[in-house]
């Protein structure tokens, strides 16, 4: 990796300086646009003690999930936990500490992060457990609730297509919550499916410029299929 040039050649310099304790940021909704080999890749390391910012942890098995088969993570900031067994048993169990946060407020608060904004106001939340002990304003006559912005020591990401400067294309509904997650890292790593020279890609089509970028990588991918539902 030298200049503009973001790519590097193996995960495990995509993930170097990745330290026990860190906050990391990843993309993904359920297993669609999952960062598939930097989770895996956290897995080899063994780092411990992580805070993941994610929608959710994966399932069983695959994805974030597999993060939890040594307990690895420490802190799970998500919007929905449901469909994971050992998230729920170390959850119950006290293993591991939970911040539910509705989908929009998260999206938001990963923006709000990479826009270098501390902190917003959201309707979202007020008079449930949600907005228990956050300061509250009121405006044109309703309660809102601040939230702050969240960084990451790291954020994981994965797109379809990108330039060796970092321009990244993600493909239909695996975009979810990836160009927030890209935004809110000290170091953002994106690890795509094609990596194209510059110029290739159509700049109206970019989602996510590279200058959010500081690793990228080429990966293959399983793209499990959460629930599949066939016709009989």
């Amino acid at each position: 990796m030298s200049g503009f040039n973001k790519v590097v050649g193996s995960y495990e310099e995509a993930m170097a300086g990745l330290e026990d304790g860190m906050t990391v940021i990843a993309g993904g909704f359920g297993l669609c646009g999952i960062p598939e080999g930097c989770i895996a890749q956290i897995k080899k390391m063994g780092t411990k003690e992580l805070t993941i910012v994610s929608n959710n942890c994966g399932v069983d098995g695959f994805g974030l999930g597999i993060l939890l088969e040594d307990k690895q993570i420490k802190k799970m900031v998500s919007s929905y936990v449901g469909e994971n067994k050992l998230f729920e048993d170390q959850l119950l169990g006290g293993e591991l500490e939970v911040e539910l946060t509705p989908q929009g407020t998260l999206a938001e608060k990963m923006r709000a992060g990479g826009a270098g904004i501390p902190a917003f106001y959201t309707a979202t939340g007020y008079g449930t457990p949600v907005g228990d002990g956050k300061e509250v304003r009121e405006f044109d006559g309703r309660k809102y609730i601040m939230e702050e912005a969240i960084t990451g020591d790291f954020a994981i990401v994965k797109g379809w297509k990108a330039d060796t400067y970092g321009n990244v294309i993600y493909r239909h509904t695996a975009q979810n919550f990836n160009p927030m997650a890209a935004t809110a890292g000290k170091i953002t790593i994106v690890e795509v499916e094609e990596i194209v020279e510059p110029g290739e890609l159509d700049p109206t089509q970019i989602h996510t410029p590279g200058i959010y970028v500081d690793r990228l990588i080429q990966g293959t991918f399983e793209k499990r299929i959460e629930q599949r539902t066939v016709r009989a």
